[in-house]
């Protein structure tokens, strides 16, 4: 890339014009040469060069110090904003290009969800102004009909999700698991629960429209030592299986947001003491990847600390 500035009829090149502007800012040559990662001899040669041309000198040196001359100061605050401009405007056209700009639709399950991909929304907003996101919540049930049919692009959901032509990002967040159970239940005076709890109590069931994987991750049918749990009802939403869990109906792992956002007198939220944590991330069709897409699962992964 050139710029369209001209010195005695000749044109700037991009690197005489980086060279300048990040020694009048960093004002010395080592910090200079590291930032653009050339040499210093090569900094201290392209300045040189582009002082003859001009016929004066753009900085004064010392063995200490490397300040402006008049002349360069002239020069950076004329051609800064300028540059800023130009290097704005061939982003735009790349991001134009790549299909960056234009509408992402992301479903969420829950209200913690819903929070987090709000501000990973608005750090690619700031990153990309062209590519609006649109927010859905879906229920339990909805998520995967949504990818499949092209609902929406990507959600945020529950891992394992082991499904044909369903991609899955990296793990974002995990939580520490608890056993939803109603409030008069034995569980409820407890500091915690193991899996082995399971197989005395009811367990409710997620809809058998969910993947495989992740039934068989958040509502299996036996112990890990191999003691059968009693299966109770299923429930499609969310509201749904704490309203089951608060009749009495039965219990349900849940994660330990669900303690935050879900506070119910009818409910209480009880530490698994030997349960893997639960994990979320970002699932899409494997055939619906796009440039939009990856840039928010990057500004997703570049939320958390």
């Amino acid at each position: 890339m050139k710029s369209d500035s001209t010195i005695g009829g000749s044109v700037l090149e991009r690197y005489e014009i980086d060279a300048f502007l990040t020694l009048a800012e960093e004002l010395h040559f080592g910090r200079t040469a590291a930032r653009l990662r050339v040499s210093t001899s090569r900094v201290s040669q392209t300045i040189a060069r582009l002082e003859r041309r001009i016929g004066v000198p753009l900085f004064n040196r010392t063995s200490r110090r490397v300040e402006p001359t008049a002349v360069g100061r002239e020069l950076y605050e004329a051609l800064r904003p300028a540059w800023d401009l130009v290097g704005e405007a061939v982003e735009r056209a790349v991001a134009s290009g790549r299909g960056l700009g234009g509408v992402l639709r992301v479903a969420f399950v829950g209200a913690a969800g819903g929070q987090f991909l709000v501000g990973a929304a608005d750090l690619l907003h700031s990153r990309l102004p062209d590519c609006e996101v649109r927010l859905r919540e879906a229920q339990m049930v909805d998520l995967m009909p949504w990818l499949r049919d092209g609902e929406v692009d990507v959600a945020l959901g529950t891992f394992p999700m082991d499904e044909p032509g369903i991609e899955c990002g990296h793990v974002l967040m995990s939580e520490a698991r608890l056993l939803a159970v109603p409030a008069g239940h034995p569980f409820a005076r407890r500091k915690s629960v193991s899996l082995e709890d399971l197989s005395r109590t009811t367990l409710l069931q997620l809809p058998d429209t969910l993947p495989e994987s992740l039934r068989r991750d958040r509502t299996p049918a036996v112990t890990p030592s191999g003691r059968p749990i009693p299966p109770g009802p299923s429930a499609s939403t969310f509201n749904e299986m704490l309203t089951l869990i608060g009749a009495g109906r039965g219990v349900f792992p849940v994660g330990a947001q669900t303690r935050r956002y879900y506070l119910r007198p009818d409910v209480a939220y009880v530490p698994f003491s030997d349960a893997p944590p639960l994990l979320w991330g970002l699932l899409w069709r494997t055939d619906a990847a796009s440039a939009r897409l990856r840039a928010f699962t990057t500004a997703a992964h570049d939320l958390l600390p």
